[in-house]
């Protein structure tokens, strides 16, 4: 972290607050923190086993694969603003919606869909476009304190909603839930969060640009969607996201019952579950740290190939409490690492112009690896009534898809790029 630009924080803060509640409480952490504590009553209520729970998650990833880069179009188009703004109210409303589930699998899954389309604009591509604008020097780190929210709100979801499902049932836990970005989210992203080329804060960025003469003027320069598309990088990047969020993505949302099959009581294992969230905010924060500091595809390679060491504990057959808090901890870790790591690299190897629409296809390929990961996991456990075998799968994801990132070579500097293109 270079200490002389702490100015840029000074100017960024709102957008990094409002940043955080806004991710924190989307899309992105809540459905796939909340589904294992909402699977096992809609199991019970409903007879539907863990696959076709997890289902849903299949359905989500599909639409997510077509919505989040047309939503990153959208935001790109329009603003990150009003694309956050209008997806957080459209996003809780559906999230609510799932109460009135008659048990109709149908209806499950559709609203699964839905809820892709509605809540695509609360994805980490939206509100980071605003965050590589504001920060330069320190973006890494800015990035880790905006996506802090999926951690500290992922593991208070899974307490949360498993509190009013003790209570007061899982129909009101869904209401609960969907109101939390309604409530919170919404009105401090209406009144804090602004992107650079926003006129009301115009003033603010003059002030910054005059203190730190080297802050990046230039937030439309960088590579085309069509562009990207024909980069090797791109693609590296998307073969490695996949394997990596399946093996992020399959493991957390089946946490529970994982634990549950290696004996643990219903308390302890969304205890367990819970703690996961809690090691994700360090991993944004130090992960974050480390960007400003070192090079981000040997960061990346270090710390997402070490959580490959919780799939080999959780295989563990006489699996201790110490062991199972390791295992979470280490894949939360790994798990709070993910998306900053997505935002940065993308800023720096394909810059600004189309930074959103890019972003939402390299989420399409994450969400492939996230939607069809906890399913696999699912039908495993259905057919052998363990994890272990799928578990080794993941913890070879893990290694074979950070390996390649380390071929990435140095970020590209698109300011020197457009200085260099003779004028006609």
């Amino acid at each position: 972290m270079n200490f002389s630009k702490l100015k840029e924080f000074k100017y960024g803060w709102p957008v990094i607050m409002s940043s955080t509640f806004g991710i924190g409480l989307g899309m992105s952490p809540l459905p796939f923190y909340t589904i294992g504590v909402f699977a096992i009553p809609l199991s019970k209520n409903f007879g539907w086993g863990m696959d076709t729970v997890m289902g849903g998650l299949t359905i989500f990833t599909l639409v997510a694969l077509v919505a989040s880069p047309a939503i990153g179009y959208v935001a790109d188009r329009f603003g990150a603003r009003r694309t956050a703004i209008t997806s957080l109210l459209l996003f809780g409303l559906v999230f609510m919606a799932f109460n009135f589930n008659t048990g109709d699998k149908w209806m499950y899954y559709g609203l699964w869909g839905v809820m892709a389309v509605a809540g695509a604009g609360t994805l980490p591509m939206t509100w980071t476009r605003a965050i590589n604008n504001w920060f330069n020097d320190n973006r890494g780190l800015a990035l880790g304190l905006s996506l802090l929210g999926t951690g500290i709100f992922g593991a208070l979801a899974k307490l949360f909603s498993y509190s009013i499902i003790e209570n007061y049932g899982w129909r009101a836990a869904y209401v609960g839930v969907g109101l939390l970005p309604l409530l919170i989210a919404l009105p401090l992203a209406y009144f804090f969060f602004r992107d650079v080329d926003d006129p009301k804060v115009a003033d603010k960025v003059a002030r910054l640009r005059a203190e730190i003469p080297s802050h990046s003027k230039r937030v439309k320069t960088g590579k085309t969607v069509a562009q990207a598309l024909r980069d090797w990088k791109f693609w590296l990047l998307a073969f490695c996201f996949i394997l990596i969020s399946f093996a992020i993505g399959g493991p957390i949302p089946n946490l529970e019952p994982m634990l549950g099959s290696k004996g643990f009581e219903a308390t302890d294992a969304v205890i367990l579950a819970s703690a996961i969230g809690y090691a994700v905010l360090f991993g944004r924060l130090i992960g974050g740290y480390l960007l400003d500091r070192f090079w981000a595809p040997a960061v990346a390679f270090l710390l997402l190939s070490i959580p490959a060491l919780s799939c080999y504990l959780l295989q563990g057959a006489d699996l201790t409490y110490i062991n199972a808090l390791i295992a979470v901890v280490i894949l939360g870790f790994g798990a709070g690492v993910e998306y900053d790591l997505m935002a940065y690299l993308v800023s720096r190897y394909f810059g600004m112009k189309n930074y959103a629409a890019i972003y939402g296809f390299l989420y399409g390929f994450f969400a492939m690896g996230a939607g069809f990961g906890p399913v696999i996991f699912g039908k495993f456990f259905a057919a052998t009534g363990s994890y272990d075998t799928v578990l080794f799968y993941a913890m070879l994801a893990f290694l074979i898809g950070s390996f390649p990132l380390l071929f990435l070579g140095k970020y590209r500097n698109f300011e020197e790029e457009v200085e260099a293109t003779p004028v006609s």
